[in-house]
């Protein structure tokens, strides 16, 4: 599995790819691209997956994940999530947060064994391709995240 830092200025037209074969509510090669000029974004990109986050005043969100359907279940979309909490982390945030749909149980596990916890409920937050609008839950964990998705020590 290769998974790095994607640079700035390259062409995001594969990660667009990636995210249309995901979501049914997909993000453009210039959406991304636009996202990536912002400070403090960053994503770190595999061939079958990419996550996209951002870290601002001591807190990091990861904007997106996406891994091919295909290539679920083999520790990517793990890996890239614990890269940009990483990253993160080095870049002086203290917590990560994210949003998940409430009916996505694949993804909910895999935060889950990350260490990330729901702390709140956006009621109805997702409506593309859905005939009834789904809640997001929100998960959050301090970083660095820990290993084996156990609790940080407090202090």
């Amino acid at each position: 599995m290769s998974i790095a830092l994607f640079p700035a200025g390259l062409d995001t037209a594969p990660l667009a790819a990636i995210h249309a074969q995901c979501f049914p509510d997909a993000w453009s090669a210039k959406a991304i691209a636009d996202l990536l000029t912002m400070p403090g974004t960053f994503a770190f990109a595999a061939p079958e997956g990419f996550a996209l986050a951002r870290a601002a005043g001591g807190e990091a969100e990861i904007l997106t994940l996406a891994v091919l359907p295909e290539a679920r279940r083999y520790g990517i979309g793990s890996t890239l999530v614990s890269e940009a909490a990483s990253h993160a982390a080095k870049l002086g945030a203290q917590t990560l947060f994210l949003e998940v749909a409430a009916g996505n149980l694949a993804a909910r596990t895999l935060y889950r064994r990350l260490g990330l916890t729901e702390t709140a409920t956006r009621k109805g937050y997702y409506t593309a391709g859905r005939q009834t609008p789904e809640d997001a839950l929100i998960l959050s964990s301090a970083l660095p995240l820990s290993p084996l998705g156990k609790s940080p020590p407090a202090g």
